[in-house]
């Protein structure tokens, strides 16, 4: 249809611009996927890998999130040596179909790798669908719940006095929740830098290193001090990230119950889930768990006996949006929440992903925020937006996210924020004990 055509079309039904080019699109057969490109970039520092799905219909494309920063060049080759070549020519519009011909493409499933790998196409093909509807995402799911998305921020510090004053300017810019991390004198320490103080005569590890015990000291001293500066109605939350042993969980659980934690993160490693059962009767501290599952046996349990009330995936580890939104329809069924995970290791695409189901379905819990500096708003435009604690994502079609892949060159994986190169090939780091046992974390 000629675009005066379109024009008159208009003018004649008073109807959106939006829905007069999918009704032009109507007619046309279904749009067939004609190339899958990678855009890789780090423009914060953190390893991004977006997929690029083109179609066979002009200017018709969409991206999709399939970030593990950690092992983020093996994520490009699935997309390069083992997606691409089985999608071309498939149609673009039947989503799930694709899905499970992917998943099931591999024979042996659920890795990390393939997940992402996955979950890039996923996306990018939810954003396809927008842009052919002329609508966001969130549309395509039945409409808002609710008008935005409440959101957690970062306090942290190697001191407890450091931690309580960002967490208070947190506060002044309008957050309700804040996530509190502090440093242990002389340790390594989750989320916060090391404190000041003495590493101790007996250490055998000259690297980072980590005592379970100390860090328990310590973080129940911020509680006492954040409850004490902040009063009783700003929510806080905690992750212990996995580092503790499961009979140390079932003491710190009845430790903190007095600080009336909105949620208190990954108690125990995911090797260790059957310890919910005991921990859930130890403590009345809503519990989250999920930020490394990748395997949807890893939470069934943990969901229908109702022994968690955060869900906490990140969502590109899982596969995309089509398994997350099942995610959160078996999680409803149970009264479990959402608070799906959102680090600065998660792309724009992903972020979007993420507040589009917090929009959409009944059981949103809260909603992990990290800010998008001025690197990345140069590569991806169309970010959601961040105010008064709450997330908007853009009215555009499909995710409402554009990227200037010039821009993406400009920072290319294996350098820092601030342009240093690093070492490290995007792995997570090494933390010890004191005798020098490698920990889960």
């Amino acid at each position: 249809m000629k675009r005066r055509d379109l024009v008159k079309l208009a003018l004649a039904s008073y109807v959106p611009a939006e829905a007069i080019a999918w009704q032009a699109r109507k007619g046309m057969p279904s749009p067939k996927i004609k190339d899958v490109q990678v855009i890789a970039t780090a423009p914060a520092g953190l390893r991004l890998v977006v997929v690029k799905i083109l179609t066979d219909q002009d200017g018709l494309y969409g991206y999709g999130c399939g970030t593990y920063t950690q092992r983020a060049d093996l994520v490009v080759e699935a997309v390069n040596r083992y997606l691409k070549p089985f999608l071309i020519g498939k149609p673009a519009d039947r989503i799930d179909d694709i899905w499970q011909a992917n998943y099931n493409s591999s024979y042996w499933r659920n890795s990390p790798v393939l997940n992402n790998a996955i979950s890039g196409v996923d996306q990018a093909l939810w954003d396809i669908k927008g842009r052919q509807a002329g609508m966001p995402v969130y549309q395509l799911l039945g409409g808002k719940v609710r008008e935005a998305v409440d959101t957690y921020r970062h306090a942290s510090g190697a001191e407890i006095s450091e931690c309580v004053d960002q967490a208070k300017r947190l506060v002044s810019e309008g957050q309700r929740y804040v996530r509190v991390q502090v440093g242990i004198p002389g340790q390594a320490a989750y989320g916060a830098g090391q404190g000041s103080g003495s590493r101790g005569a007996t250490s055998l590890f000259n690297g980072p290193f980590y005592e379970p015990a100390a860090y328990i000291s310590r973080t129940i001293k911020l509680f006492e001090a954040v409850r004490k500066e902040l009063g009783p109605d700003i929510e806080i939350l905690h992750d212990t990230h996995e580092r503790i042993h499961p009979t140390q969980a079932l003491q710190m659980g009845k430790d903190i119950e007095q600080f009336k934690l909105f949620f208190w993160e990954d108690p125990v490693s995911p090797e260790d889930v059957a310890w919910f059962r005991r921990i859930r009767q130890h403590t009345t501290t809503p519990l989250a768990m999920g930020e490394l599952f990748t395997h949807p046996l890893e939470w069934m349990d943990l969901v229908s006996e109702r022994l968690i009330d955060f869900i906490r995936v990140h969502i590109s580890m899982i596969g995309g949006l089509t398994p997350a939104r099942k995610l959160a329809t078996l999680c409803e069924a149970f009264n479990v929440r959402t608070a799906w995970h959102g680090p600065g290791d998660v792309s724009p695409i992903g972020h979007a992903a993420n507040a589009t189901l917090d929009l959409t379905i009944p059981n949103f819990g809260i909603q992990e925020y990290s800010a998008f500096n001025e690197r990345v708003r140069e590569v991806f435009s169309g970010v959601p937006e961040h105010k008064n604690g709450y997330m908007y994502v853009s009215e555009a079609p499909g995710w409402g996210i554009e990227i200037n892949e010039t821009a993406a060159k400009k920072y290319p994986f294996g350098f820092g924020e601030s342009g240093e190169k690093k070492s490290l090939n995007g792995g997570w780091g090494e933390v010890r004990r004191r005798d020098g046992t490698i920990i889960k974390q």
